[in-house]
């Protein structure tokens, strides 16, 4: 099944959050079918970024920015995956995330950790704004907490 977000024509936010929300579609994408950044990212730039796809219109996204994150988070998952786990409440693992979710917190802890060009309200505020295209409920609320943790001992 497919994980596309539920609001794809109505994103405010250019390229780079285009880039972001691409990412975490790709960062699931690997997660659950194995593949790894080199394919889903070719994946991603020949037929999904800037396309129209089932009706829903995918913004044109910074294609090096894209690349960066998924590249990003694959080469330092061990890294990122730590720190996710280590800010969660007790009694919740990183396996127990719902995939999507997942995905965003990792895209985000990447930014936090690789990309310090990037303000961390910038960063924490995005990453809402994808988990919002995919979520109702309080997933985005979720992410929001996580990222903010996370920001308080990556960026000290």
């Amino acid at each position: 099944m497919s994980k596309n977000a539920k609001k794809t024509t109505s994103k405010q936010g250019g390229a780079r959050s285009a880039s972001r929300l691409g990412a975490a579609q790709a960062l699931y994408q690997m997660d659950i079918g194995d593949q790894s950044a080199q394919q889903v990212i070719a994946e991603f730039i020949d037929y999904r970024l800037g396309e129209v796809i089932e009706g829903d219109h995918y913004a044109s996204a910074d294609t090096v920015f894209f690349n960066d994150l998924v590249k990003g988070v694959e080469e330092r998952r061990t890294d990122i995956d730590a720190h996710v786990a280590g800010s969660l409440s007790e009694g919740w693992t990183l396996a127990r995330i719902e995939p999507v979710a997942r995905a965003i917190l990792r895209a985000g802890t990447y930014e936090l950790m690789g990309r310090p060009d990037i303000p961390t309200s910038v960063v924490i505020n995005e990453y809402v704004d994808v988990a919002k295209a995919f979520f109702d409920d309080s997933k985005p609320g979720f992410i929001n907490g996580v990222l903010d943790k996370l920001a308080k001992t990556i960026r000290a």
